[in-house]
């Protein structure tokens, strides 16, 4: 990532291999113990041996080989994707398309844009089939009934419980999603006219994004007559001659207010921070503990904007985390489950309010609450636009793993499923020529989602716990739990635990409850749900 020529690509995907392969190994002997009654501890490290898989190769060294080289063929489809209108000169990547659905208010080059990416899957689809049976008869080796049984097996409850938990939490939120459809379409039909319906799903084209998935870009054309949040934090942080280093030590000194020791010298000196110009490194952030003890990282191209201080703060709440629970056994140094992780970062990003920049010194007064409702609805179109997208993606897949959705059905399906959750609808003429759920990377390349809905349920649990241990009497949005140590203690002693226990003691441990709530995400949006009423009396809301 921070070195990137053909001879690392080469080494890393041999390397990968290899751990793949150990670990598939390691796994498939470990089900000589099945039966055996196992202490805890080591019960619980076989259970997560098994489940650190996203795929188990099958036994039978050709569908091994087979099976492996159709992910990295459909993962290459993906990755070598362009729509090219007009011949080789007129190539467009994914990158160049979505700038196009971005920033584009012309319905004919939107709709082009989106149709042209997605063409780029239809050549998957009978790989994407083979894999599908292949990772099934690998799953069922290792004791599990479909592949996507083994995907929720690692949830510390039954697979099905888990499905139905998830059917729970995204009726909690529902109501809130309606009223944010409703007003959105309304909006887009003002700007487009007949093109969007006025009581019916929205065209997936014109949302902003390529999978309609987050709908912060088309903000511009929602925004209310009140937009101006009183502040302009890319403006306030070079109004103080900001550098890289101390946006990173912005984000730091959070974590020290709560009580957390100070990163180690070696964070300084080893993490990659600005582009270089002398070779090619991925900019996208990430944080990293390479030896899984002490050795942590953060890997950004860090540019003096608002967006980058969030993500500075998101960023360390992942090398925090890391840090928290290098005391633990290798096998659970992770987070309590895979959604834990991308939470904590945003949790933290929540507490980024007008008082904690009060507080470090960069604004002079907090704005009257009466200024939100812009940012609330800026927020609610990447927060809560995503939740059904979340759901939608291994709703579909766990169908195709289990044989619910035949391969025949695999297109429509896709869409019914995306009418049901998300209200929007695919430009007229798709059919089972067209495999449109591949032209998502995580469907391409094997990568399961629902963690992503996870955090987004969870981080408004986290925070809204740890405001309450904070003694916050603000609206939820307004709390910061910058500076209390109380929170610090609390948000500490979950993040110790690593993936020692079931989540469910992890989440005890932050918000007194075993139960995953998403009223948090109500409770926080409630001054925008209440506008959007507003906004929408008289109004047709649903589809």
């Amino acid at each position: 990532d921070t070195y990137i020529t053909d001879d690392t690509e080469a080494v890393a995907a041999i390397i990968d291999e290899r751990a793949i392969n150990a670990t598939v190994g390691y796994a498939k002997q470990s089900t000589r113990f099945d039966g055996l009654t196992l202490d805890p501890v080591t019960a619980r490290k076989i259970k997560l041996l098994k489940l650190s898989l996203t795929i188990a190769t099958p036994n039978d060294p050709k569908e091994s080989e087979e099976l492996t080289r159709i992910t990295a063929g459909m993962e290459g489809t993906y990755g070598k994707g362009k729509y090219c209108p007009g011949g080789p000169q007129t190539c467009k990547d994914l990158e160049a398309l979505s700038k196009i659905l971005a920033e584009s208010r012309d319905a004919k080059q939107l709709q082009e844009a989106w149709t042209g990416w997605h063409a780029i899957a239809r050549p998957m689809r009978k790989d994407f089939t083979r894999y599908v049976a292949l990772a099934n008869k690998g799953a069922q080796e290792l004791g599990f009934k479909d592949n996507g049984a083994m995907w929720r097996s690692k949830y510390d409850m039954a697979p099905d419980d888990f499905a139905k938990e998830l059917d729970r939490l995204w009726e909690q939120v529902k109501p809130l999603y309606l009223s944010l459809h409703a007003y959105v379409r309304g909006r887009l039909h003002q700007k487009y006219g007949d093109a969007v319906p006025a009581s019916g799903p929205i065209p997936a084209y014109l949302l902003g994004n390529m999978w309609a998935q987050e709908w912060d870009n088309i903000y511009p054309l929602v925004a209310p007559a009140s937009a101006d949040p009183g502040y302009d934090v890319t403006a306030l942080l070079k109004k103080k001659n900001t550098d890289w280093k101390q946006m990173v030590k912005y984000g730091e000194g959070f974590f020290v207010s709560l009580g957390f020791d100070p990163l180690p010298q070696t964070f300084w000196e080893r993490s990659l921070f600005l582009k270089p110009s002398d070779r090619e490194v991925v900019c996208h952030a990430s944080a990293w503990d390479v030896d899984a003890v002490t050795d942590l990282r953060l890997k950004m191209c860090v540019q003096v904007t608002g967006e980058d201080f969030l993500t500075i703060h998101h960023e360390l709440g992942h090398n925090f985390y890391q840090r928290a629970y290098d005391q633990q056994p290798p096998m659970f140094r992770d987070s309590a489950n895979d959604g834990f992780h991308e939470a904590i970062g945003d949790t933290i990003a929540l507490s980024v309010t007008p008082e904690y920049l009060v507080k470090i010194g960069l604004l002079d007064k907090a704005p009257d609450t009466s200024k939100d409702i812009g940012l609330l609805l800026h927020k609610a179109l990447e927060k809560i636009a995503f939740l059904p997208f979340g759901l939608v993606i291994d709703q579909w897949r766990w169908k195709v793993f289990s044989g619910e959705i035949p391969p025949e059905k695999y297109n429509e399906t896709w869409w019914q499923l995306r009418l049901k959750y998300q209200g929007i609808a695919p430009p007229a003429g798709r059919s089972e020529e067209d495999f449109d759920a591949g032209a998502k990377y995580h469907v391409a390349a094997n990568v399961p989602y629902m963690r992503y809905f996870l955090a987004d349920i969870l981080q408004f649990q986290f925070h809204r716990a740890l405001a309450q241990t904070a003694g916050c009497t603000s609206p939820l949005n307004r709390c910061s739990i910058y500076g209390n140590k109380e929170a610090g203690a609390k948000l500490n002693g979950m993040l110790q635990m690593g993936l020692s226990q079931p989540w469910q003691d992890a989440l005890e441990k932050i918000a007194g409850a075993r139960q995953m709530d998403a009223s948090a995400i109500r409770d926080y949006f409630a001054p925008l749900q209440k506008w959007l009423d507003e906004q929408n009396e008289g109004k047709a809301v649903g589809w």
